[in-house]
């Protein structure tokens, strides 16, 4: 089962940034967590602060690919073109968010991707890409 995961804006900052939200773990040496803990599933890794690279990505990957992890960053609350690039395509995509989006800023309770994903996963730190994969395991 071949998996992407794609991070959106600021996520590359990940271990440097806001560590009492994020947690003090880059997301690269968390990645190599994953792929240990997931030999069977073939895990590829991207991440932009752009948004055409993103909706690039989701296009490249949402016809040959079986699921995509998508954590969105803040273009979660704001990107009707990223929601339309997941409808466009006929894999699964499940939304993934570090922080309990729901505990924060009124404007990130709501998601414009939400919608067009099979699920969404928030609050439980970087465990919550470990519980999108598991989630694609149980199809």
């Amino acid at each position: 089962m071949k998996i992407q995961i794609i991070n959106g804006p600021n996520l590359n900052l990940l271990g440097t940034r806001e560590k009492s939200i994020y947690g003090d773990l880059s997301f690269e040496k968390y990645y190599a967590q994953l792929q240990a803990a997931f030999p069977n599933l073939q895990l590829s890794y991207f991440q932009s602060n752009i948004e055409g690279e993103i909706i690039n990505k989701i296009h490249e990957v949402g016809f040959s690919f079986d699921g995509i992890v998508l954590n969105a960053g803040a273009y979660t609350h704001t990107s009707i073109a990223i929601a339309d690039a997941i409808s466009a395509i006929n894999i699964p995509v499940i939304e993934v968010h570090i922080s309990n989006v729901y505990k924060r800023e009124a404007f990130r309770h709501h998601s414009m991707i939400a919608p067009s994903c099979k699920g969404v996963i928030a609050g439980f730190g970087l465990i919550s890409y470990r519980l999108a994969l598991e989630s694609f395991l149980q199809q």
